[in-house]
């Protein structure tokens, strides 16, 4: 399908085919498609495979969703739709771009497929247009529209570089056939090497020093989060930041000397 070609899903009507009945949903077959992903990966959510789950011809199938790309539009929707954004803005939009960044990690953590999702594909199904509304909604009183998309896009940039990361890492230890700790051990020998080279201090630094590898994934994820919030709070009216200072200062958290 050509650029030119392309209609975007939600300017489908869904199941107007020639006045019949539909038999199947678009809801049905993105959930199918879904199992499917989350099993085996994207590529394997083919038509043929999806008609086979749902008890389907597969050419019936294109009646509903009419290309691959309409497909992945609904799948990333419909994962939108985790991201639990009910009561935002609430106020305190820290609390609620934590709650939100959680939110998007754990999704893509649950389904790592999502992962190889071209991310410049053409959406804004009703779920995504829901988490833009309320999500951006929390920095709206206190910048300007610009503002929010280059914060947003900062935030989003750090959720997703960390999820991958971590899909990424656990796909290596499940392709090496050794547990995480194994996997790290391995590599013990060269890194001892280096160390006693003296010709990288910052990486000898690095093994000796710092603390947030003994951390686990999630709190390494947190500490990092916190420091990004650190940073968009300094782009905010005092005002608004002031109001949020207990946040930074509370128990076991220093403020961040910004970006």
């Amino acid at each position: 399908m050509t650029d030119a070609e392309y209609v975007s899903i939600w300017m489908r009507p869904e199941g107007a085919t020639y006045g019949r009945k539909p038999a199947y949903s678009r809801a049905q077959i993105t959930e199918a498609a879904i199992r499917i992903a989350d099993a085996e990966g994207l590529e394997a959510a083919t038509m043929r495979r999806i008609a086979a789950e749902i008890g389907a011809g597969a050419m019936s199938l294109y009646r509903y969703v009419p290309s691959r790309d309409n497909l992945i539009e609904l799948m990333v929707d419909r994962l939108q739709g985790e991201i639990d954004v009910e009561g935002m803005p609430s106020g305190d939009w820290r609390a609620d771009l934590t709650r939100y960044a959680d939110g998007l990690r754990a999704m893509w953590l649950r389904h790592p497929w999502i992962a190889t999702v071209q991310r410049s594909l053409p959406s804004f199904g009703p779920n995504q247009l829901l988490v833009i509304e309320r999500v951006m909604g929390a920095l709206d009183p206190h910048v300007s529209i610009d503002e929010n998309l280059a914060l947003m896009a900062i935030l989003n940039g750090y959720v997703e570089g960390a999820a991958r990361e971590e899909i990424s890492w656990a796909e290596e230890v499940r392709r090496s056939g050794l547990s995480e700790s194994e996997w790290m051990a391995r590599s013990g020998p060269y890194v001892e090497q280096l160390l006693k080279s003296g010709e990288y201090p910052i990486f000898s630094r690095i093994v000796t020093e710092a603390h947030r590898f003994h951390l686990s994934r999630g709190d390494q994820f947190r500490y990092g989060l916190q420091r990004v919030l650190d940073c968009i709070a300094t782009a905010l009216p005092q005002a608004a930041e002031s109001a949020m200072a207990a946040h930074r200062e509370g128990p076991g958290e220093q403020a961040g000397a910004g970006c």
